[in-house]
């Protein structure tokens, strides 16, 4: 059986479309979802699509995907910027992993512009709204074939 891709989110996430939609926009993390599983289907994967806003959570999370999954798309949102524990966590893994963010981190305040994550990361996809999901799992994928 394939493995899917795990797309996991951070906190706050669950507020898609309500959460400063000049920053995020007014699409729902539903509507990722669907984004997500429709990209997905392309490559011949299914996802496990995922939100916490509590850090062990994601953790457990991530601590699963390195059986359970080809490859790991994950949007830690405030957690990329202060989870050492969660970079630890995506260290473990031997998995393609591609961070992703709605909007661009390095051009916004200062503290958002250094993610933990992305020194796990194999890529980053960011800036382009729900997009940044649908071309991160494309990354994911391509990345889970090549290293298979």
């Amino acid at each position: 059986m394939t493995k899917p891709i795990y797309v996991l989110n951070g906190p706050n996430l669950n507020l898609l479309g309500v959460r400063e939609p000049h920053i995020y926009g007014t699409t729902t993390l539903e509507d990722v979802r669907g984004l997500c599983e429709a990209r997905a289907a392309v490559f011949g994967r299914q996802v496990v699509f995922r939100q916490s806003n509590h850090e062990g959570q994601l953790i457990d999370w991530v601590q699963e995907a390195r059986e359970g999954a080809c490859a790991l798309v994950i949007n830690p949102a405030g957690y990329g910027h202060t989870s050492i524990a969660l970079l630890d966590a995506l260290k473990a893994l031997s998995i393609p992993i591609v961070e992703c963010h709605l909007s661009n981190p390095a051009a916004r305040e200062e503290f958002r512009r250094h993610t933990f994550v992305s020194l796990a990361a194999t890529g980053l996809v960011s800036g382009f709204g729900a997009r940044s999901y649908e071309l991160a799992i494309e990354a994911a994928a391509q990345a889970a074939k090549a290293s298979a």
